[in-house]
């Protein structure tokens, strides 16, 4: 320990140096009071006691790094046996004063207004941080500051982008930027994955008939992409049914890819990041379930969730990173989950998606049922009757229900605009667009002119009928 100390300001002191230190045989005795000193604060917090050597002597530095639990209580007298009298203690000037009813009540609301997805994680070094996953996203949402990664630093863009937590010399990153630009972001939230199981038969008439897929992992935009692309692979199909004296078939779509994806999308949306669950999803011959932890919100009242209507929350588990995939055009916000999910199974001719969870909120599950009329389609042994899996051409276009309707508005008229095509094909704006962009890339689409005077070409696509 230092032997005398001096003032660098009201309430500072810097020790003199050399330091005395302590002696070896205390170190021990040291780390094990601090672990008793530990649990005299609720809820526990441990502090980190670091052995170190200063000046040729031993020294104990005790890490106090800011708890994800607070605000923590703890008793006055923490060496006695016998005080039981907890209490928040908060810092007045230069002194430490028990918190009075209505600063505790503030204490309260400020932390309970910190959702998980901000707060700084104490393990992850800048190290962890991708600067190819960080300019990718930066690129896709047409910022500016793309161009300015290599240039400036991984730190500096994360600290423009609101992502760092504390000073420079003691830093932390937020923990949404760890599920966004990490390339093993579940080495910091174990689980973060989707498990996908398929029940051919159906879970309770063969449950030991089932297939597993391996661990879809990354980050969370990643994990949403890679899982629509396995749910688009084994279980949107396309039933066409041929009906005599008619040139157009009918369409029936197993389930809605919108719907899927909205259905994903909050499930990591809402998820907690602290829980050691996957988000499992069951494919069943006549629905998908999907499963996530925790429940949904106790302002959520039983008798709304019964009733599949808009959750209209108080609070939101991840918002930071709810904006985050707004900005990839992966979900809209504003509690606008459930209805676009109800939304997009009605107008498929689907039954509504039930959503249920128990009275402790633990879980969430979402059943989206299959299309009636697609799920008696496969079933009859007509050749008149058609289905046909949605596969992906030598140029990896899509050739589903959707792409066809594209196809079919541009033929009609190449000079239609997105809006006029959301109209006729009634579906979500940023659907469309996802659907465009993507025959784009995959040189099956072209745009000849600006906005206002070009028009739409079609490019060497193949389209099934």
């Amino acid at each position: 320990m230092p032997s005398e100390r001096e003032d660098y300001g009201a309430g500072i002191r810097m020790a003199v140096r050399p330091v005395c230190g302590v002696p070896s045989n205390m170190i021990d005795k040291i780390q094990k009071e601090m672990v008793g000193y530990n649990h005299k604060i609720q809820p526990t917090y441990f502090a980190k006691p670091i052995p170190q050597v200063i000046d040729g002597q031993n020294v104990m530095v005790i890490w106090v790094p800011t708890g994800v639990q607070r605000p923590y209580k703890t008793v006055e007298h923490v060496t006695s046996k016998h005080d039981n009298n907890y209490k928040y203690v908060i810092r007045y000037g230069t002194s430490s004063v028990a918190a009075t009813p209505d600063q505790e009540r503030q204490l309260l609301a400020m932390c309970a207004h910190e959702p998980f997805d901000v707060q700084g994680n104490p393990k992850a070094t800048i190290d962890d941080i991708s600067p190819l996953l960080l300019e990718a996203h930066l690129k896709e949402t047409g910022s500016k500051l793309a161009k300015q990664v290599s240039k400036i630093g991984v730190y500096e863009i994360l600290d423009q982008m609101e992502l760092l937590d504390g000073s420079r010399e003691n830093y932390r990153i937020r923990n949404v930027a760890l599920m966004m630009f990490c390339d093993y972001p579940d080495k910091f939230f174990p689980y973060m994955q989707v498990e996908i199981v398929r029940f051919p038969n159906g879970s309770i008439k063969d449950p030991k008939n089932f297939v597993e897929i391996p661990p879809i992992k990354g980050t969370v935009p990643q994990i949403i992409r890679r899982t629509m692309e396995k749910l688009q692979d084994i279980s949107i199909s396309e039933y066409v049914q041929k009906v005599p004296d008619k040139m157009e078939a009918n369409r029936f779509v197993s389930y809605p890819y919108e719907t899927l994806e909205e259905a994903v999308v909050n499930a990591f949306y809402h998820r907690d990041y602290m829980c050691y669950e996957p988000v499992h999803i069951e494919i069943e011959p006549d629905c998908i379930r999907i499963i996530s932890y925790p429940g949904i919100d106790r302002s959520i009242p039983m008798g709304v969730i019964e009733k599949g209507e808009r959750f209209k929350t108080r609070m939101y588990r991840n918002r930071r990173l709810g904006e985050f995939l707004k900005e990839l055009d992966l979900t809209e916000g504003r509690c606008t989950g459930v209805p676009t999910i109800q939304e997009g199974l009605e107008k498929n001719g689907s039954p509504r998606a039930i959503f249920e969870t128990d009275e402790d909120r633990r879980a969430v599950c979402v059943t989206i049922p299959i299309q009636p009329d697609f799920l008696k389609g496969i079933g009859l042994n007509n050749d008149s009757k058609v289905p046909k899996r949605q596969n992906v051409n030598e140029g990896g276009a899509l050739d589903d229900a959707l792409t066809t309707r594209i196809i079919e508005a541009i033929k009609d008229n190449p000079s239609i605009k997105q809006e006029e095509m959301v109209k006729k094909l009634g579906i979500p704006r940023r659907s469309l667009q996802r659907k465009m962009t993507e025959l784009q890339k995959n040189g099956k689409l072209e745009r000849i002119g600006g906005k206002r005077f070009g028009h739409w070409e079609i490019i060497e696509i193949r389209v099934d009928t």
